[in-house]
């Protein structure tokens, strides 16, 4: 069975589809700033093509992102972290904790 790309029905390149989307998602911006960075960038796309492009792809790369994320989480699952107590001073007062803490091995 051959895999479609779902980019296949847009002018653009998916790189320029993933950085507007990506600027968008991880970086605070509104959409009109996400157009004015890409204009200077020699890029000319409008924000309402941006805005499809959240809508369209946006959870794609959101679980892509997921993905890579429990990926890496994993390839570090034979460390072990151990806190065995903790010293906290409150107002001027000593309190004292016992905690522990393990990353799952």
């Amino acid at each position: 069975m051959i895999k479609r790309s779902p980019f296949r029905y847009f002018r653009a390149s998916p790189e320029i589809i993933r950085l507007a989307v990506m600027m968008y998602i991880r970086i605070p911006l509104s959409l009109r700033n996400v157009e004015d960075l890409l204009r200077e960038r020699g890029i000319d796309v409008g924000h309402e093509s941006v805005r499809f492009w959240w809508q369209r792809f946006g959870q794609k790369f959101a679980a892509e992102i997921r993905k890579k994320r429990v990926e890496n989480l994993r390839s570090y699952s034979s460390w072990k972290w151990h806190l065995d107590e903790m010293f906290v001073k409150i107002n001027g007062g000593p309190w004292t904790t016992k905690a522990r803490f393990w990353k799952a091995s």
